[in-house]
């Protein structure tokens, strides 16, 4: 079994834009970290990326990388938090959707929590997949071909996904074993 507790030298993208689900960013940040991940924060834009605590604003964020300079080759997966206003404005984003549909590609981890899913929609990407999600994505999920589960984090190959901040601590463990599993 792989230690999930020494993730170094792998790199971790965190896709957002502003109104995502700050706890949903900087819980699992912090566990990667932890584990010796590096993580970068990649947006639509430069600068900062403003968090949120459900609709109240939080902290910004420095950006790292910009979605059109972004190489999915670079990262060895990638987390997509949630955040209503971030998720729907990343799902009509083409470079977000190009983004997670290269990752699915090369075969890398994506985790996904919350409203996050929605790009996975977008791209096309939950066909046949079993995963969870807030409650009110259910009927979004079903309708692109998903099976919807309410579990507090759900693994089907190499997508993570989970229902809320309150997840966070299940959802941080299962992306963490899963990045440090062998890859193949």
């Amino acid at each position: 079994m792989s230690d999930s507790k020494n993730l170094s030298g792998k790199k971790v993208a965190i896709l957002v834009t502003d109104g995502f689900e700050q706890a949903e960013l900087t819980g699992p940040k912090q566990a990667l970290e932890a584990a010796g991940a590096t993580t970068q924060i990649v947006a639509p834009s430069a600068g900062k990326v403003q968090g949120f605590h459900h609709t109240d604003k939080g902290d910004s964020f420095t950006v790292d990388v910009t979605l059109d300079t972004a190489a999915p080759e670079e990262f060895d997966a990638v987390l997509l938090p949630g955040g209503v206003q971030n998720a729907d404005a990343l799902r009509t984003d083409e470079h977000a959707r190009t983004f997670v549909q290269k990752i699915v590609r090369l075969q890398k981890p994506v985790a996904v929590i919350c409203h996050g899913s929605w790009l996975l929609v977008d791209a096309e990407l939950v066909r046949g997949k079993t995963l969870t999600s807030w409650p009110s994505l259910q009927v979004d999920l079903q309708n692109a071909g998903a099976i919807w589960v309410d579990e507090e984090v759900h693994v089907d190959g190499l997508l993570i996904s989970s229902r809320k901040p309150d997840d966070i601590p299940a959802f941080s463990a299962k992306f963490k074993e899963v990045l440090a599993a062998p890859a193949g």
